[in-house]
């Protein structure tokens, strides 16, 4: 049936029809939600309360935007009450000092508090992908709530200062203004080339052999090998730990004294548009390799500048990847 077709069904009350309707729209929902809250639980939850509004108001569809423009606006508005109800999501460097010792690393900080990343969608769009970048979501975490969504809808799904204007219930006048100072914030936080931009320019060869340049070298514990895939000034994170480190040198040493003293097995996996790895680290007790981290690479200029790691288990079920492996798997 024609979406026109299926609205008639769904507004006499029909939720199978209301799925179908709405099923064509829900990744990419969904994809916003993560964007505005920076948290998959979070992205959910918005999502799950906006399709039961939708539903509950679909009477109320007059039809003088498009569905999909009307789905945004009541997710938007979800996005911004859930966000005002809930901690903000960072990241550690945003808000703990850097360390160079390796001996202790705190105490992992369990509250909802951590920018969580996002399992790749293949189907996704190259402009989604690169709205979902790490660095891009995590800038967006800073803005206020208003500032965030114009952003997004204006520079990520492209909708005019007027179709914003009538999401927000605001003025096109004050879409412009809040988008100009949400720009400014958010170019300050990110790289100035994109993720997409430097793994376009490094080509899918030269990507395929860093890859395995730095699996083999992670799994081989080769501290030299690693060295010469690390920018000067990389940065490596893994929340809920506090501790990260700042720099190649602070980053060798600590895989030499805490990365490395236990094998490893990586398995690559793609988030938020850029590569990264499932890790599993060897039990001494029985030798079998469970995952112990979600790490995700950021490039420059065909070097890693960044690897955030995501230790939460519970973040690591929202990835298809097993949680053990025997040591005898390649």
């Amino acid at each position: 049936m024609s979406e026109a077709e299926l609205l008639v069904r769904a507004r006499g009350g029909d939720e199978l029809a209301f799925g179908e309707l709405v099923d064509g729209y829900r990744k990419e929902l969904s994809a916003h939600c993560y964007r505005m809250l920076g948290s998959l639980h979070d992205a959910e939850d918005a999502l799950q309360e906006s399709l039961l509004s939708a539903w509950r108001g679909l009477k109320s569809f007059e039809g003088r935007s498009s569905l999909r423009t009307w789905l945004y606006r009541i997710c938007t508005n979800a996005c911004i009450r859930l966000g005002s109800q809930r901690p903000k999501k960072l990241l550690t460097t945003d808000q703990f000092p850097s360390r160079d010792q390796t001996a202790d690393l705190g105490e992992p900080i369990l509250e909802p508090m951590w920018l969580e990343p996002c399992p790749d969608d293949p189907a996704a769009s190259y402009l989604q992908r690169e709205g979902v970048e790490l660095a891009f979501v995590a800038a967006l975490q800073h803005l206020p709530s208003a500032q965030r969504a114009v952003l997004i809808l204006r520079e990520v799904l492209e909708y005019s200062a007027a179709e914003v204007a009538e999401i927000l219930e605001t003025t096109p006048q004050s879409v412009n203004s809040a988008l100009q100072r949400a720009r400014k914030a958010v170019e300050e936080r990110v790289p100035p080339v994109s993720q997409q931009a430097e793994l376009a320019a490094l080509g899918e060869e030269r990507l395929k052999e860093l890859v395995e340049s730095f699996v083999s070298a992670w799994e081989r514990a080769d501290v030299d090998a690693i060295t010469e895939l690390l920018a000067e000034d990389v940065r490596m994170s893994m929340p809920p730990l506090p501790a990260w480190f700042d720099g190649r040198a602070a980053v060798l040493r600590f895989f030499g004294e805490r990365v490395f003293e236990t094998p490893w097995r990586l398995v690559p996996l793609r988030a938020n548009g850029q590569p990264g790895f499932a890790c599993y680290m060897q039990d001494p007790a029985d030798g079998v390799f469970r995952l112990g981290a979600i790490n995700l690479l950021h490039l420059r200029d065909g070097r890693i500048s960044w690897i955030s790691g995501f230790l939460d288990p519970a973040l690591h079920r929202r990835f298809d990847v097993p949680e053990t492996f025997s040591a005898g798997t390649d």
